[in-house]
Protein backbone atom coordinates (compact mmCIF):
# COMPACT_ATOMS: atom_id res chain seq x y z
CA UNK A 1 0.00 0.00 0.00
CA UNK A 2 1.15 3.62 -0.63
CA UNK A 3 2.51 5.63 1.90
CA UNK A 4 -0.27 9.14 2.12
CA UNK A 5 3.18 10.70 2.34
CA UNK A 6 4.11 13.75 -0.17
CA UNK A 7 8.08 14.11 -0.11
CA UNK A 8 9.12 14.86 -3.22
CA UNK A 9 10.33 18.68 -5.01
CA UNK A 10 8.18 20.18 -7.09
CA UNK A 11 9.64 23.00 -9.25
CA UNK A 12 7.29 24.77 -11.51
CA UNK A 13 8.40 27.16 -14.70
CA UNK A 14 6.34 30.02 -15.57
CA UNK A 15 6.62 32.93 -17.16
CA UNK A 16 4.42 36.03 -17.96
CA UNK A 17 5.69 36.29 -21.83
CA UNK A 18 5.66 33.48 -24.05
CA UNK A 19 8.55 32.28 -25.95
CA UNK A 20 11.16 32.59 -23.24
CA UNK A 21 12.61 29.14 -23.15
CA UNK A 22 10.56 27.09 -20.64
CA UNK A 23 9.98 24.04 -22.19
CA UNK A 24 13.78 23.53 -23.41
CA UNK A 25 14.89 24.67 -19.73
CA UNK A 26 12.57 22.37 -17.56
CA UNK A 27 13.14 19.63 -19.97
CA UNK A 28 17.23 19.98 -19.32
CA UNK A 29 15.90 20.20 -15.49
CA UNK A 30 14.67 16.90 -15.57
CA UNK A 31 17.24 15.27 -17.61
CA UNK A 32 20.09 16.65 -15.45
CA UNK A 33 18.38 15.75 -11.92
CA UNK A 34 18.23 12.15 -13.91
CA UNK A 35 21.78 12.72 -14.93
CA UNK A 36 22.40 12.62 -11.20
CA UNK A 37 20.63 9.77 -10.23
CA UNK A 38 17.27 11.08 -8.94
CA UNK A 39 13.95 9.90 -9.68
CA UNK A 40 12.11 12.63 -12.09
CA UNK A 41 9.35 13.37 -13.69
CA UNK A 42 8.45 15.86 -15.83
CA UNK A 43 4.55 16.56 -16.37
CA UNK A 44 3.46 19.22 -19.03
CA UNK A 45 0.68 21.48 -17.96
CA UNK A 46 0.53 23.97 -21.11
CA UNK A 47 -2.54 21.97 -22.00
CA UNK A 48 -3.18 23.63 -25.50
CA UNK A 49 -0.04 23.93 -26.56
CA UNK A 50 2.53 22.00 -24.24
CA UNK A 51 5.46 20.76 -26.84
CA UNK A 52 7.28 18.58 -24.09
CA UNK A 53 6.46 15.57 -26.17
CA UNK A 54 7.51 17.17 -29.36
CA UNK A 55 11.01 18.90 -28.16
CA UNK A 56 11.56 15.13 -26.73
CA UNK A 57 10.84 13.43 -29.37
CA UNK A 58 8.32 11.20 -27.61
CA UNK A 59 4.70 11.02 -29.67
CA UNK A 60 2.11 9.17 -27.92
CA UNK A 61 3.21 9.09 -24.97
CA UNK A 62 0.83 9.28 -21.98
CA UNK A 63 -0.57 12.36 -21.36
CA UNK A 64 -1.60 14.19 -17.66
CA UNK A 65 -5.32 14.07 -18.95
CA UNK A 66 -5.13 10.13 -18.82
CA UNK A 67 -3.51 10.21 -16.07
CA UNK A 68 -6.18 12.47 -14.48
CA UNK A 69 -8.60 9.89 -15.88
CA UNK A 70 -7.07 7.05 -13.86
CA UNK A 71 -6.91 9.10 -11.32
CA UNK A 72 -10.71 9.44 -11.55
CA UNK A 73 -11.44 5.92 -11.50
CA UNK A 74 -8.70 4.94 -9.17
CA UNK A 75 -7.09 7.59 -6.19
CA UNK A 76 -4.12 5.30 -5.59
CA UNK A 77 -3.38 4.53 -9.09
CA UNK A 78 0.82 4.71 -8.94
CA UNK A 79 1.15 6.99 -11.54
CA UNK A 80 4.85 6.38 -12.12
CA UNK A 81 3.55 3.10 -13.77
CA UNK A 82 1.54 4.82 -16.17
CA UNK A 83 3.98 7.50 -17.10
CA UNK A 84 6.29 7.40 -20.38
CA UNK A 85 9.96 6.84 -20.11
CA UNK A 86 12.86 8.59 -21.17
CA UNK A 87 15.80 7.24 -21.86
CA UNK A 88 18.87 8.28 -23.54
CA UNK A 89 21.69 5.45 -22.83
CA UNK A 90 21.26 4.64 -18.65
CA UNK A 91 19.77 8.42 -17.72
CA UNK A 92 16.06 8.13 -17.84
CA UNK A 93 13.42 10.29 -16.43
CA UNK A 94 9.20 9.61 -16.29
CA UNK A 95 7.02 11.85 -19.03
CA UNK A 96 3.74 13.30 -18.96
CA UNK A 97 2.95 15.13 -21.73
CA UNK A 98 0.23 17.64 -22.77
CA UNK A 99 -3.41 16.93 -24.00
CA UNK A 100 -3.41 15.51 -27.69
CA UNK A 101 -7.12 17.13 -28.01
CA UNK A 102 -7.90 20.59 -27.50
CA UNK A 103 -11.12 19.16 -25.72
CA UNK A 104 -9.67 17.32 -23.00
CA UNK A 105 -7.60 20.62 -22.52
CA UNK A 106 -10.86 22.00 -21.85
CA UNK A 107 -12.13 19.53 -19.92
CA UNK A 108 -9.02 19.11 -17.43
CA UNK A 109 -9.62 21.00 -13.66
CA UNK A 110 -7.27 22.94 -11.29
CA UNK A 111 -8.40 19.88 -9.31
CA UNK A 112 -7.45 17.40 -11.46
CA UNK A 113 -3.60 18.75 -11.39
CA UNK A 114 -3.51 19.21 -8.23
CA UNK A 115 -4.26 15.54 -7.42
CA UNK A 116 -1.91 14.44 -10.13
CA UNK A 117 1.47 16.31 -9.03
CA UNK A 118 0.24 15.35 -5.49
CA UNK A 119 0.48 11.64 -6.56
CA UNK A 120 3.95 12.56 -8.09
CA UNK A 121 5.51 13.75 -5.33
CA UNK A 122 4.55 10.14 -3.17
CA UNK A 123 7.02 8.59 -6.16
CA UNK A 124 9.54 11.12 -7.47
CA UNK A 125 12.47 12.70 -5.73
CA UNK A 126 11.69 15.58 -7.97
CA UNK A 127 9.08 16.68 -10.13
CA UNK A 128 9.48 19.26 -12.74
CA UNK A 129 6.29 21.39 -14.45
CA UNK A 130 5.89 23.30 -17.47
CA UNK A 131 3.36 26.12 -17.76
CA UNK A 132 1.40 28.66 -19.91
CA UNK A 133 2.19 32.02 -19.50
CA UNK A 134 -0.92 33.22 -17.52
CA UNK A 135 -2.07 33.77 -14.47
CA UNK A 136 -5.16 31.02 -14.70
CA UNK A 137 -6.54 28.90 -11.98
CA UNK A 138 -4.43 25.98 -13.44
CA UNK A 139 -1.35 27.77 -12.86
CA UNK A 140 -2.05 29.27 -9.78
CA UNK A 141 -2.73 25.72 -8.20
CA UNK A 142 0.48 24.91 -9.53
CA UNK A 143 2.51 27.45 -8.26
CA UNK A 144 0.89 27.41 -4.86
CA UNK A 145 1.80 23.70 -4.81
CA UNK A 146 5.45 24.30 -5.89
CA UNK A 147 8.61 24.00 -3.68
CA UNK A 148 10.17 25.97 -6.25
CA UNK A 149 8.87 28.66 -8.70
CA UNK A 150 11.01 29.25 -11.63
CA UNK A 151 10.14 32.56 -12.90
CA UNK A 152 11.84 33.06 -16.15
CA UNK A 153 12.59 36.11 -18.33
CA UNK A 154 14.43 37.65 -21.27
CA UNK A 155 15.53 41.13 -21.65
CA UNK A 156 14.69 41.56 -24.97
CA UNK A 157 12.56 44.87 -25.89
CA UNK A 158 10.16 46.74 -23.84
CA UNK A 159 6.68 44.80 -23.26
CA UNK A 160 8.59 41.72 -22.49
CA UNK A 161 9.89 43.50 -19.42
CA UNK A 162 7.20 45.31 -18.88
CA UNK A 163 5.41 41.85 -18.27
CA UNK A 164 7.95 40.56 -16.49
CA UNK A 165 7.70 43.25 -13.57
CA UNK A 166 3.74 42.75 -13.29
CA UNK A 167 4.43 38.99 -13.00
CA UNK A 168 7.24 39.64 -10.93
CA UNK A 169 5.29 41.94 -8.88
CA UNK A 170 1.89 39.58 -8.59
CA UNK A 171 3.92 36.02 -7.53
CA UNK A 172 5.72 38.50 -4.76
CA UNK A 173 2.04 39.98 -3.89
CA UNK A 174 1.09 36.08 -3.47
CA UNK A 175 2.76 35.99 -0.23
CA UNK A 176 5.03 33.15 -0.40
CA UNK A 177 8.56 32.39 1.22
CA UNK A 178 10.98 34.71 0.07
CA UNK A 179 13.12 31.84 -0.90
CA UNK A 180 10.27 30.02 -3.27
CA UNK A 181 10.45 32.02 -6.04
CA UNK A 182 13.73 32.15 -8.69
CA UNK A 183 14.06 34.64 -11.40
CA UNK A 184 16.28 33.51 -13.80
CA UNK A 185 17.08 35.41 -16.62
CA UNK A 186 17.76 33.54 -20.32
CA UNK A 187 18.83 34.19 -23.68
CA UNK A 188 20.98 36.97 -20.94
CA UNK A 189 23.52 38.06 -24.17
CA UNK A 190 21.66 37.92 -27.05
CA UNK A 191 21.88 41.34 -28.57
CA UNK A 192 20.10 43.93 -26.92
CA UNK A 193 20.35 47.70 -26.03
CA UNK A 194 19.18 46.60 -22.40
CA UNK A 195 21.22 46.43 -19.02
CA UNK A 196 20.30 43.23 -17.43
CA UNK A 197 21.77 45.64 -14.08
CA UNK A 198 19.26 48.55 -15.24
CA UNK A 199 16.56 45.86 -15.02
CA UNK A 200 17.10 44.17 -12.53
CA UNK A 201 17.49 47.82 -10.31
CA UNK A 202 14.57 50.31 -11.66
CA UNK A 203 12.72 47.90 -13.37
CA UNK A 204 11.87 44.44 -11.35
CA UNK A 205 13.44 45.59 -7.79
CA UNK A 206 15.43 42.37 -7.11
CA UNK A 207 18.53 40.27 -8.44
CA UNK A 208 18.37 37.12 -11.27
CA UNK A 209 19.03 34.22 -9.02
CA UNK A 210 20.74 32.85 -11.94
CA UNK A 211 21.88 33.93 -15.43
CA UNK A 212 21.26 31.61 -18.32
CA UNK A 213 23.30 32.15 -21.60
CA UNK A 214 22.29 32.77 -25.31
CA UNK A 215 22.95 30.17 -27.73
CA UNK A 216 20.71 29.87 -30.40
CA UNK A 217 22.71 26.82 -32.14
CA UNK A 218 22.76 24.76 -29.14
CA UNK A 219 19.35 25.19 -28.49
CA UNK A 220 17.92 24.69 -32.10
CA UNK A 221 20.27 21.70 -32.31
CA UNK A 222 19.16 19.89 -29.02
CA UNK A 223 14.94 20.68 -30.33
CA UNK A 224 16.24 19.14 -34.02
CA UNK A 225 17.55 16.11 -32.36
CA UNK A 226 15.56 15.59 -29.24
CA UNK A 227 18.44 15.20 -26.66
CA UNK A 228 18.86 17.23 -23.69
CA UNK A 229 22.00 19.75 -24.23
CA UNK A 230 22.77 18.23 -20.61
CA UNK A 231 23.56 14.78 -22.12
CA UNK A 232 25.31 15.85 -24.63
CA UNK A 233 28.68 16.35 -25.10
CA UNK A 234 29.31 19.41 -25.57
CA UNK A 235 31.47 22.54 -23.76
CA UNK A 236 29.11 25.17 -24.14
CA UNK A 237 28.53 27.87 -21.69
CA UNK A 238 25.07 27.44 -21.86
CA UNK A 239 25.19 23.88 -21.01
CA UNK A 240 27.41 25.00 -17.90
CA UNK A 241 24.70 27.63 -17.39
CA UNK A 242 21.86 24.77 -17.39
CA UNK A 243 24.87 22.49 -14.70
CA UNK A 244 24.85 25.07 -12.79
CA UNK A 245 21.15 25.91 -12.05
CA UNK A 246 20.72 22.60 -10.95
CA UNK A 247 23.63 22.99 -8.62
CA UNK A 248 21.70 25.39 -7.34
CA UNK A 249 18.63 24.01 -6.42
CA UNK A 250 20.01 20.47 -4.93
CA UNK A 251 22.82 22.60 -2.87
CA UNK A 252 25.62 20.56 -4.82
CA UNK A 253 29.03 22.21 -5.86
CA UNK A 254 28.81 22.71 -9.82
CA UNK A 255 31.63 20.52 -11.33
CA UNK A 256 32.25 19.77 -15.20
CA UNK A 257 32.35 15.81 -15.18
CA UNK A 258 30.79 15.60 -18.46
CA UNK A 259 32.62 11.92 -19.03
CA UNK A 260 29.57 10.25 -20.58
CA UNK A 261 28.47 8.48 -23.68
CA UNK A 262 26.82 10.75 -25.70
CA UNK A 263 23.17 9.61 -26.99
CA UNK A 264 22.99 8.81 -30.74
CA UNK A 265 21.89 11.16 -32.77
CA UNK A 266 18.43 10.86 -34.53
CA UNK A 267 17.98 11.79 -37.78
CA UNK A 268 15.61 14.05 -38.36
CA UNK A 269 13.40 15.87 -35.97
CA UNK A 270 10.29 16.79 -34.98
CA UNK A 271 10.94 20.29 -35.92
CA UNK A 272 12.28 18.83 -39.44
CA UNK A 273 9.36 16.97 -39.87
CA UNK A 274 6.89 19.67 -39.21
CA UNK A 275 7.93 21.05 -42.35
CA UNK A 276 8.73 18.87 -44.86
Amino acid sequence: MIEDKISGVVITFFSTASAVGKTLISINMAAELARQGYRVCLADFDLQFGDVANYLQMQGSTTVYNAGQRLAENSDYPLEELASVCTYNDVSFGVLAAPEELSQAYNFTADTAERIVNRLRMHYDYVIIDTTSMFSVLNLTLLDLSTIITFLGVVDFIPTIKNMKIGNETLQSLNYDANKIRLVLNRSDSATQLSIREVEEKTLGSSFYHVLSNDFHAANESVQTGIPLVLRKNNNQLTKDLRQLVALYTNHTYQEDADFDEPTRKSGGWFSKLFS
